[in-house]
């Protein structure tokens, strides 16, 4: 099962207004139906029926935790992107 983090927000006239965040597991691809249906379950769970009226904006994978515990800075000796060049424009014609 693979970890996915959930947006949501409550609407502008409810009672009880929310928006955050919150991680559950899914075995569907984030954006599906089973994904979307597994974080509307997992939202409930959570704030209860003050979550009924409240809509899940959107679902992502939730990122590796990549911290260095010893503070060391890493050094990045790629070279850098190029910038993309704009084409001439030509008010001529």
């Amino acid at each position: 099962m693979t970890t996915y983090v959930a947006h949501y927000q409550s609407p502008a006239a409810a009672d009880v207004r929310g928006s955050g965040t919150f991680t559950f597991e899914s075995e569907g691809k984030a954006g599906s139906k089973t994904n979307l249906r597994d974080a509307r379950l997992k939202m409930l769970e959570l704030f209860g029926r003050d979550a009924v009226s409240w809509t899940i904006e959107r679902v992502e994978k939730k990122k590796a935790n990549n911290t260095i515990s010893d503070g060391q800075m890493t050094l990045d000796f790629r070279p850098p992107k190029a910038e993309r060049k704009r084409a001439v424009r030509k008010d001529w014609w």
